[in-house]
C-alpha cells in the first residue's frame, strides 16, 4: 500500500509516492512543466485558478503513478502540502466564486494594517501570534470591499489545500493551523 503526498505550489504541483510500511519514496514528479500562470491585474495583484490546482493534481497524479507502476486502488492515504495565505472563497454549490487571491498579492496589506491597529497591536500578538497584515482574512476583507456581489454569495472560505481536499471528498474542512495562518 502507498500514500501520494501532493506540493501545491504556485509553480506547479508536486507529487510523491511513498511506500506505507516502509516510508520508502518510491517516485516523485511535478506538473505542469512549465510554471502556472499567475493573473496580475494590477502590480502587486497575484491570482490563480483553483480550478487549474485541480487539473494539474489530477495529471501529476497521472504521471506519478505511470512512473511507477502503482495501481491508484493501492493508495491508502493522501497528504496536501500547499502554499499558504491563498484564499478560495465557494458558493453553496462548492463552485469557485473567483480567482485565488494568492500568497503574493498585497492589495490586502493596508486592511491587515488597520486591523492590527484597530484590534489592538497587543492583542493580536498575544492571542494571534502575528499582525492579520496580508493573510487571508484580510483578503476576504477586500473582496467584501471591492466585490460586494461576490461577497454576498460566498458559503466557505478555503485555502489552497483545503480546496484540493474539498474536490477529493466533497468536504469543506480545515485545519487549526489553516485557521492560524488565516488569522482567523
Amino acid at each position: 500500500m502507498y500514500y501520494i503526498g501532493f506540493d501545491l505550489g504556485s509553480s506547479s504541483v508536486k507529487a510523491a509516492l511513498i511506500e506505507s510500511g516502509t516510508g520508502k519514496t518510491v517516485g516523485v514528479t511535478n506538473y505542469p512543466d512549465q510554471e502556472m500562470k499567475i493573473i496580475a491585474q494590477q502590480t502587486g495583484w497575484a491570482e490563480q485558478e483553483p480550478d487549474v490546482w485541480w487539473k494539474n493534481c489530477c495529471k501529476v497524479t497521472e504521471k506519478l503513478l505511470a512512473q511507477t507502476g502503482i495501481s491508484s486502488n493501492k493508495i491508502e492515504g493522501i497528504g496536501i502540502a500547499y502554499q499558504m495565505h491563498g484564499m478560495v472563497i465557494i458558493d453553496k454549490s462548492q463552485k469557485v466564486l473567483r480567482p485565488s487571491i494568492i500568497w503574493c498579492d498585497s492589495r490586502a496589506v493596508d486592511i491587515g494594517n488597520k486591523t492590527f491597529k484597530g484590534a489592538g497591536e497587543d492583542k493580536c500578538i498575544s492571542h494571534l501570534l502575528n499582525s492579520p497584515g496580508n493573510f487571508t482574512l484580510s483578503k476576504l476583507k477586500w473582496v467584501k470591499d471591492n466585490e460586494p456581489e461576490i461577497f454576498d454569495k460566498v458559503d466557505k472560505l478555503l485555502l489552497p489545500g483545503d480546496y484540493i481536499a474539498l474536490r477529493l471528498t466533497g468536504e469543506a474542512t480545515t485545519t487549526i493551523s489553516g485557521l492560524s495562518e488565516g488569522i482567523m
